[in-house]
């Protein structure tokens, strides 16, 4: 079971390099677990664009100390790589990140070894992926989401089976409301989710207008309307794209800094992933509970199917 109630201590081990054929960059995770506890369920987070396995501790660290032991890959688009829009590379990153969380799932016992004898100490049974903006459409592949072509006909069937549960931060909307630079340079930002039967979470916020597409913030909610339930959706009125700093204190894209919000944002995720991996519904249920009885204020709001 996690063990937050026992010590809510933490460690963090990087880089470990993962065998990820073909990449032309290497494939390297960080891993971020409490110190003590057994049967500890796992996170493999896929970070948004530009940033590395050393971005998002506010969210990491609050899971780890909670209970889980959390993956983070670097993906082809981070910073350090320095591959931009007319990279012949970036055509096909999409592809590549949703590669790199399928090496981290197969190769998690080898991770998790070199992590610091981490596999003993894991429920494996228990594996969730999450994501926010471009990594919730990657981590989305993996819970069953496709890509529509130009023609609007779905593509490949990315799911992995060892993934039981996930949660989308912020998560690519989908129609043909793409801005003509985001129809040009990110053509992949049109998932299906209608075959996305994993349950998930889904987290927007109610200002988060992006300059990708023409809707508004409603954009950021089709993952949990157009997916098959169960799914539940944590609304957050003023949210914006990076919901109040998940990438780490005073980030240049942080434009909404309220670490009150980006605590909501983790313990949601924590609670969510606790209840639907079925180690304790308590948490989750409190959440709903306190949902609901603030209804009236705004603030936010919890829903499910």
């Amino acid at each position: 079971m996690p063990s937050s109630q026992l010590d809510r201590r933490i460690v963090a081990v990087k880089p470990i390099t993962v065998p990820a054929p073909g990449r032309s960059v290497d494939l390297q995770v960080k891993v971020t677990a409490p110190l003590s506890g057994q049967n500890l369920p796992v996170i493999v987070f896929s970070h948004g664009n530009g940033w590395s396995l050393d971005g998002y501790e506010p969210l990491v660290d609050r899971w780890a100390a909670a209970g889980f032991v959390v993956v983070q890959p670097t993906h082809l688009d981070s910073r350090r790589n320095g591959i931009g829009w007319d990279d012949p590379r970036f055509a096909t990153v999409w592809r590549v990140r949703i590669a790199d969380l399928h090496a981290v799932l197969d190769g998690l016992g080898d991770i998790l070894v070199r992590a610091g004898g981490l596999k003993t100490r894991v429920d494996h049974e228990r594996v969730a992926v999450v994501g926010h903006s471009w990594g919730a459409q990657t981590a989305g592949a993996i819970l069953g989401a496709r890509v529509l072509d130009a023609d609007g006909v779905p593509g490949e069937d990315f799911s992995h089976p060892a993934v039981s549960a996930g949660a989308l931060i912020a998560a690519t909307g989908t129609g043909d409301t793409l801005t003509p630079f985001a129809a040009e340079h990110l053509p992949f930002m049109r998932p299906d989710y209608s075959t996305m039967t994993t349950p998930a979470l889904v987290i927007a916020g109610g200002k988060d207008q992006s300059q990708l597409s023409t809707r508004g913030p409603e954009w950021f909610t089709d993952a949990y309307h157009l997916s098959p339930a169960p799914k539940s959706l944590l609304a957050i009125a003023e949210g914006e794209h990076t919901l109040g700093g998940l990438a780490g204190e005073m980030a240049a894209e942080t434009t909404d800094e309220n670490p009150a919000r980006v605590a909501l944002v983790a313990d949601a995720v924590s609670a969510y992933l606790l209840g639907t991996l079925k180690f304790d519904d308590a948490a989750w249920a409190a959440l709903n509970d306190t949902a609901a009885a603030a209804a009236g204020d705004g603030t936010w709001s919890v829903v499910n199917k």
